[in-house]
Formats: structure tokens, sequence, C-alpha cells
């Protein structure tokens, strides 16, 4: 963990940090972002004592930095830059082992350490230990970059806009990358991003800073449902949660009080009130534990002479169903392939959570034309 507690900084008469406190959790990745000048880089830099805080401690895994040597903390502390910072009078090779052959680690354990990071990142060996930096592209240096950040296996990696000056489609293959490894590794990853779209892909939590200050610290999903205020919610894009529908759960969108009956209802009642409720089909339920037991549709009822009989007798009790955790894409895959016009919500318990309908899914998704239009009139 990393946690920042009452930080400031100011140069010369410039405030640029106000009284920070932050906790990054272990095995995470914070994007922390903001218009240029907002005191991310600062802040970032802050952690491996490049630079200084005025005011407030930092704290690893509850160790004041400062109590720690400060080349022992660097050594043990990732960094990739936007320039890659690679050595370019060294090999690939020779910049990788840098700092374990500083250390003076075992020649044979850093070979091997080597062409596993070079494996990690995509580079082969044999085509590339032995160039120089120039000889690469910008995204296959970049690539060398993390590898370095990651010679020592240290637990924190700072990531200081690394693909902002990369073309767009290497910048975007290099975030899927980081995504994986990281899902891999579970590293405490701090990277620093200008880029709104890069944070929400990569980051498991975004901090967003202002003039000095962090306005919301949350998860992507939270703060483009919630942006806490008009200016994050200009910074986001009003708009963006749609190009990232799996943040859009069915739990947000469920009828939250589906019709129900219980499974003793006569036939005869239970079409009564799917006549009164303007439905063609009731849920049937367990009134005690509030588990979904079936479904009973009116098209089955219809048919049916003796109307003193239950729905138990009727009802279908295999059906598709969603849970509130799942997003909207996976509830119009359900509703399209297999051609439903409902959908029960359940929770892993069984307990009926809520309805998601063919027309409430189609109301959903056409709110983003509304907002778009909205959008454009102002």
């Amino acid at each position: 963990m990393v946690k920042f507690e009452n930080i400031t900084k100011n140069f010369k008469t410039q405030n640029v940090l106000k009284n920070i406190n932050l906790e990054i959790p272990k095995g995470q990745l914070v994007a922390i972002i903001g218009e240029s000048g907002c005191g991310k880089t600062t802040l970032l830099k802050m952690i491996n004592r490049l630079i200084k805080p005025t005011g407030g401690t930092i704290y690893i895994e509850n160790e004041n930095i400062q109590n720690i040597n400060e080349v022992d903390l660097r050594r043990k502390i990732g960094y990739v830059i936007q320039q890659t910072g690679l050595f370019p009078h060294m090999t690939i090779r020779e910049n990788i082992e840098l700092i374990p052959t500083l250390e003076k680690a075992d020649p044979k354990i850093i070979e091997e350490n080597t062409k596993k990071l070079m494996e990690m990142v995509g580079l082969d060996c044999e085509t590339f230990l032995d160039r120089f930096p120039t000889e690469l592209s910008g995204g296959q240096q970049q690539r060398v970059g993390v590898a370095r950040a990651f010679a020592t296996n240290p637990e924190i990696i700072l990531m200081d806009e690394p693909f902002s000056a990369l073309d767009p489609i290497t910048r975007s293959d290099l975030q899927d990358e980081l995504v994986q490894l990281q899902m891999k590794v579970r590293k405490t990853i701090i990277f620093v991003t200008h880029d709104m779209e890069e944070a929400i892909k990569i980051a498991d939590r975004i901090c967003i800073m202002r003039n000095g200050e962090i306005l919301q610290y949350d998860t992507p999903e939270n703060i483009l449902k919630n942006p806490i205020d008009e200016f994050v919610s200009n910074f986001v894009g009003k708009n963006r949660i749609w190009s990232s529908p799996e943040y859009i759960k069915v739990g947000d969108i469920m009828i939250e009080n589906p019709i129900t009956t219980s499974k003793d209802l006569q036939v005869l009642k239970c079409m009564e009130r799917m006549r009164q409720k303007k439905v063609d089909s009731l849920l049937v339920v367990n009134k005690e534990s509030g588990k979904l037991l079936g479904i009973v549709k009116a098209s089955r009822l219809r048919g049916v002479e003796d109307k003193t009989q239950t729905a138990e007798t009727f009802m279908s009790t295999t059906f598709p169903t969603l849970c509130p955790e799942q997003n909207i894409l996976d509830a119009l895959k359900i509703i399209t392939e297999k051609q439903l016009s409902t959908v029960p919500v359940v929770s892993e318990s069984g307990k009926l959570e809520g309805l998601i309908t063919r027309s409430s899914l189609v109301t959903t998704l056409s709110q983003q034309y509304f907002d778009y239009e909205q959008e454009g009139e102002e």
C-alpha cells in the first residue's frame, strides 16, 4: 500500500499540491489523471523521492519513505516514463540488466530473468537483446522500458504517461498488454495520464486532480455513473458511459419490482392478475425466501380447462437468467439470441432481484441518442 498523508508542495510562490490524502491499495492499478499542471506528475515523483514534499508524509507498507535509503528505495520501485529513459549507448540487454548487475545478482539468474522479461513484453531475445534502443521502434522501446521496470521484481511500478508519444494503434496494443500483464502479476501500479479513455481502460481506480487537489477518487464505473461535480462530468465526457457499456450493470437498469405470484395461486387468478397488471407472464417465487421458482406465461394458461389448478402445474422451470453484476451487453445478447421478451434477474442464491424486458432495454439504449442530442443543443 502507498499512502499520502497531508501532502503539500510549493514551488516558490506556487502551491502545486494542496493537502493530498490518498491511499493506493496493494496490487491495484491506479490512474492519476488531470489537466496539465494539476500536480499529477509531481505527486508520482514523490513516491521515489525524485521530488520532496513541502509538507506531509508518504508511506509504503506503513513505513515513512524518508526513513528508507534513497538509492535502495528507487531500486525497489520500477519507473517507466514517456521517453522510455533507455540509455542509448547500452544494448537492450544492458538496459534491462543494469540494476540487477549493480546489485550483484547471480549472472545466470539475471540472464534467465531477462529472457522471461522479454517474453513477458512480447519481444524475441535473439532479435532484440543485442540491439541498441535507436534500432527499435517507439513501441518496442516502450516494451523494453516496461521490462526494465520489472527487472528487480518490484512491488511498486510508477508509469508517467508511458504511452502518450506512441501512435494510436501501438498505444492501444500496449494498454491491452498492460491490462493482461497486471492480471498475472498484480503489482501496485501508479499510472499518470491525461487521457480519460486510457484511464478507464486500464485502471482499477481513477484519481482525478485539478489545481493540486483531488476532486474524485473512485472506480471507473462509479466515476462514469456518478461524477462528483460539473468539472468531473465534463472532463470524463457526459456520454462516455456509452463507450464503456461494460460499466452499465443489469442491476442499474432492471425493473426492481416485477409482478410475481406464489406457486399455489389458481390459474384463473393468475390470468386476472396478468390482465390487471398488463403483463403476459408472472414470476413464481417462494414467498418466504424470495427465490425464483419459475415463470408462468399467459399463452400456456389460455387453453387450460380446469382453471382451479395452480401456477406450479404450468410454470416453466428452465429459462435464462441474469445477475445484477452482469452488464447491458450480456442482457442484450441473451434477449436477441434467444428471442426473449423478459429475463429474470436473480442473486447468486437464486433470490429474485428484478426483471429485464426487451422494452426496458430498448428504452435504456435509446437514452444515449437522447443524451447526444441534448449535449448538441447546449
